[in-house]
């Protein structure tokens, strides 16, 4: 069974729907490699490596118990079918690596103890009580509220479940991250990171394929995270497919590419970006015909990445 089955259901039933799924479901892997078509892992046939860390979809039946969110409303965090949108990325020489658990249980986008102390009924350590601008927002790694900002919890949490969410799912995402950035540089003497993000609509105007706003954001922490030569290939590229392009606003780019982008170290971190309208019924988290052809692009700028990944310094 997909694990979007039922899931797009609002209301009690989608509830139920995600707690059937939840409790029908094992615990699966912190996250899942992809590894560029023939190549053995370890191994990597080009510098380029892509992450999705808010499109997994295994929502545990702890959260689901412990959650005052409706079936519908707990998955607005969610970057819904990202992972699907770049599984082409294996035809053309990237090693992906892609998110298990929803953003709502644990963020990987975020330092791992960006805690907010006011969730918790016990104390945190003092290496856990985060003052970051995501943490008074309630966007920490354990997140407080879902992107439209409805409260996740019906009650306190536990430092300790806190600690197994972050010791299960956090940390071995980001080891697992670290050595294939790792091996790719060892192996090219640089890498690329691309990390795979949607936004609502609204965060940049209605409609897709440029009518309005803009369809991709790329965040670069301007230009601290990666070389300038990269996010002018990308927005060209992008910008010569019929999509409008904006840089670093309203998304800088998050913790992944703030932490692993140093491109005078040879690892070079772009974050993108897309109008969830280009690809997605926003009510229903259901794709719709934008979808084939979003996804025929980005396997385009695949392709060029693949071919011009070197004029990267």
């Amino acid at each position: 069974m997909d694990a979007y089955d039922g899931l797009s259901q609002s209301g009690s039933e989608g509830a139920q729907a995600l707690l059937r799924n939840a409790e029908a479901t094992s615990a699966p892997p912190a996250f899942e490699i992809v590894q560029p078509d023939g190549c053995e892992p370890g191994y990597p046939s080009s510098p380029l490596v892509f992450a999705s860390p808010h499109s997994g979809r295994h929502y545990p039946a702890s959260l689901l118990e412990q959650t005052a969110l409706d079936g519908s409303a707990i998955r607005c965090s969610e970057d819904a079918y990202v992972d699907r949108l770049i599984a082409g990325s294996a035809s053309f020489s990237a090693v992906t690596i892609l998110a298990r658990y929803a953003r709502a249980y644990v963020d990987v986008n975020r330092e791992a103890y960006e805690l907010d102390p006011a969730m918790f009924e016990d104390d945190l350590p003092v290496f856990a009580r985060a003052r970051s601008a995501r943490v008074a927002a309630g966007l920490g790694s354990i997140p407080r509220v879902v992107s439209e900002g409805q409260e996740i919890y019906h009650g306190k949490l536990t430092f300790a479940d806190a600690r197994a969410r972050i010791e299960s799912v956090h940390q071995p995402y980001h080891r697992a991250l670290a050595r294939l950035l790792d091996q790719a540089r060892a192996a090219f003497g640089k890498t690329i990171l691309i990390d795979w993000h949607s936004m609502p609509s609204g965060a940049a105007g209605e409609g897709p394929y440029g009518r309005k706003g803009c369809d991709m954001v790329l965040g670069d922490r301007f230009g601290s995270a990666c070389s300038s030569v990269l996010t002018r290939m990308v927005d060209d590229a992008l910008s010569g497919l019929g999509f409008r392009v904006a840089r670093n606003a309203p998304y800088a780019g998050g913790y992944t590419t703030e932490f692993y982008g140093r491109p005078e170290s040879g690892t070079h971190a772009l974050q993108i970006e897309i109008n969830r309208a280009l690809y997605l019924n926003e009510s229903t988290l259901t794709p719709h015909a934008g979808f084939a052809r979003l996804q025929r692009d980005l396997d385009r700028l695949f392709k060029l990445l693949e071919r011009d990944w070197r004029r990267v310094p």
